[in-house]
């Protein structure tokens, strides 16, 4: 059986309903403090080693996300040519 609900809501809704906390003050002073620092960044070297450096777990952990990127889109593209089981 596949139920389908669809929901009309803002994200600001959905996050109260869920119980989820506020952090957009906290992400406000990520962007800020990332903007700032990528501004003295003047080639593509200096952008890619500061991404490795404020990536969680460093150059491990951007690894293991673009792994999980890469597999997760060649994953939706397989699933796609399936026929769906009853």
């Amino acid at each position: 059986m596949k139920v389908t609900m669809e929901v009309d809501c803002t994200p600001e809704e959905a996050r109260r309903f869920l119980g989820l906390p506020d952090v957009s003050k906290a992400n406000d002073v990520y962007v800020d403090t990332v903007a700032k620092a990528m501004q003295g960044a003047s080639n593509l070297d200096q952008l890619q080693s500061f991404a490795k450096q404020i990536a969680p777990m460093g150059e491990i952990g951007l690894k293991l996300f673009q792994n999980f990127m890469e597999q997760g889109a060649m994953g939706s593209m397989s699933g796609a040519s399936k026929k769906p089981k009853d």
